[in-house]
């Protein structure tokens, strides 16, 4: 594979490999960590995320990990026809209009096309980024600094007086850069990828 760094009206769709099943596994106990700690740090908060004007799925994420990009593909394919169609219908606008605001314009806020009536279509099935997102947290980086992120802007009208309980990613982030380096052992030649979710979407 060559680097999966393109757009999706360019970009040929691939299939995972012969032995993602083994590195799905470990993927769903790894989000199934991730979500147990971020409702224990979260009902500790007293933090409920149950929708705001300020939705995350307007943010514009990049995800970097094939193991996600196969991930999400498998829910989509799940899904009935007419759903699929009506998703990857956003999913082009979408794209179309980052695409025309990215080089001279501010960072674009566009509705994820997987929140349809304020819901994730593929909640069960949604990257990183998109568990984690909402509460404060800190990451321990290699070169030994932490940096250290707020909560989004619902959580610090709510909770903000609150001292910190500290959530730290880092575990998380290097437990999915381990499964993903598995995975592309089963993938010769593979190369990087950074995606929006709506153009993974017109990559299925």
């Amino acid at each position: 594979l060559s680097q999966v760094t393109v757009r999706p009206s360019t970009h040929k769709p691939y299939s995972a490999p012969e032995h993602f099943g083994r590195h799905l596994i470990r993927l769903e106990q790894l989000y199934a960590a991730m979500d147990r700690s971020y409702k224990n740090i979260a009902d500790q908060c007293g933090f409920a995320c149950n929708g705001c004007e300020d939705n995350c799925c307007l943010t514009l994420f990049y995800h970097h990990t094939h193991l996600e990009f196969f991930y999400l593909s498998k829910g989509f394919r799940a899904l009935d026809r007419q759903r699929q169609v009506a998703i990857a219908e956003k999913a082009e606008a979408v794209c179309s209009a980052v695409r025309a605001t990215e080089k001279n314009g501010p960072p674009l806020r566009q509705m994820c096309p997987l929140n349809i009536d304020n819901r994730c279509s593929l909640y069960a099935f949604r990257p990183m980024i998109c568990r984690l997102h909402g509460i404060p947290s800190e990451l321990h980086r290699p070169d030994g600094k932490t940096t250290r992120a707020p909560g989004c802007a619902p959580f610090m009208d709510r909770c903000g007086q609150l001292a910190y309980v500290p959530f730290d990613r880092t575990p998380f982030y290097r437990d999915l850069a381990g499964i993903e380096r598995a995975l592309r052992r089963d993938m010769p030649g593979a190369g990087k990828i950074k995606m929006t979710v709506a153009e993974m979407i017109l990559a299925f």
